[in-house]
């Protein structure tokens, strides 16, 4: 057991971060601004205009995801105070190891609050667009990159985000060419930014028996909240129309519903097919094309060069952010961060929260 000075000082280290907390992340600002829209939510149109809604309850979600814990904490440290006060004026040790417990669990939850607080871009509040892609390395780089978003799938069902699958190209072998995701949930895009780059896959692979080395990369575009002031010319587009399918599940839709929009000046293209219809599928893609125009344009009138834009290098040797390694040892790497770990299965099956948050910790550096 800790002495109980130890402890003193550090439920007092708890109550200065959570002040600097309440500092930085503008806890009194959040607080009056939620109260602004669950008043509005009161009103009996609110629901009249369905989109204007719809917004304010995904920013009272948001919201609330920063200040309730943050409340909470600051909560749970005031009663920490008052029972450590009481068990050393009673001298009673078992008590006191039942403090110490809730001040090492305190302390754990400060250090998610505090990531929040890195959070600070003008759009890591928002969801995204999330989207896997192959690079070198044929039917392995196809398989690869079926790997790579069964690990996302899985650390988005580990943070209780939302996933919609919005286009999916299967390989021809095996695995996926490319896949296109909406996801949503409390600053999924600010958590995501850092994710975007070349994941270098090297195993014995299943087609030849070889050791083989394999890319997919990863790209993340804001799903930005606010109007998109960006004129594209109808001439500037190639649109083609497709039979959309896949797998099975979400890929039975066998309509001709299907949209790839190919922005001729930048070469960037977007392809929907999760919809029905093929006016809402084509909606759909100009909504993600504008996204993407406009982060590449506040990516060109950055002062210097964008940390997280190593998505755009080439996919393939030496672009890449992450290694992943199964043979002839196992090991995952993030070449920026210097950040590993031993169990490559532990991380495929989603566990990336600590990658995540050393990046987070990297970037503001």
């Amino acid at each position: 057991m800790a002495e109980s000075g130890e402890i003193r000082n550090r439920i007092g280290g708890i109550l200065s971060r959570i002040a600097i907390l309440d500092e930085s992340l503008g806890l009194a600002a959040k607080t009056g601004r939620m109260a602004e829209v669950e008043k509005r939510m009161e009103s009996p149109d609110f629901w009249n205009n369905q989109e204007t809604a719809l917004s304010d309850v995904a920013e009272l979600k948001a919201l609330k995801a920063v200040a309730e814990p943050l409340v909470a904490a600051g909560k749970k440290a005031e009663d920490c105070r008052e029972l450590f006060e009481l068990v050393e004026a009673e001298g009673d040790a078992s008590a006191m190891d039942e403090v110490e417990r809730d001040v090492a669990a305190l302390e754990e939850d400060l250090g998610e609050l505090e990531l929040l607080a890195l959070l600070s871009g003008p759009h890591d509040g928002d969801p995204c667009f999330f989207r896997i892609h192959t690079g070198a390395g044929g039917a392995d780089a196809c398989e690869w990159a079926e790997m790579l978003l069964r690990m996302y799938l899985r650390f988005f069902e580990r943070r209780g985000w939302k996933a919609e699958e919005l286009d999916f190209q299967p390989g021809e072998e095996a695995g996926i060419r490319g896949v296109e995701l909406s996801v949503r949930g409390p600053f999924a895009y600010g958590y995501l930014r850092g994710e975007m780059g070349v994941h270098r896959l090297v195993r014995i692979s299943p087609f030849s028996g070889k050791r083989e080395t394999s890319f997919a990369a990863v790209d993340v575009t804001p799903d930005y909240q606010e109007d998109i002031n960006i004129v594209i010319e109808d001439k500037e587009l190639k649109i083609d129309t497709y039979r959309s399918g896949g797998k099975g599940g979400q890929h039975v839709n066998k309509t001709d519903s299907a949209v790839r929009i190919t922005h001729l000046p930048t070469g960037i293209v977007v392809a929907v097919q999760n919809e029905r219809s093929q006016h809402s599928n084509k909606d759909l893609a100009m909504k993600i094309l504008k996204s993407r125009l406009k982060q590449r344009e506040e990516a060109m009138r950055a002062a210097q060069a964008n940390a997280h834009n190593a998505g755009k290098m080439e996919n393939a040797w030496g672009s890449q952010i992450r290694n992943y390694v199964m043979n002839p040892y196992q090991l995952v790497k993030d070449v920026r961060t210097g950040m590993e770990a031993g169990d490559i299965n532990k991380v495929l099956d989603g566990d990336l929260e600590a990658f995540i948050d050393a990046e987070l910790r990297w970037a503001v550096k």
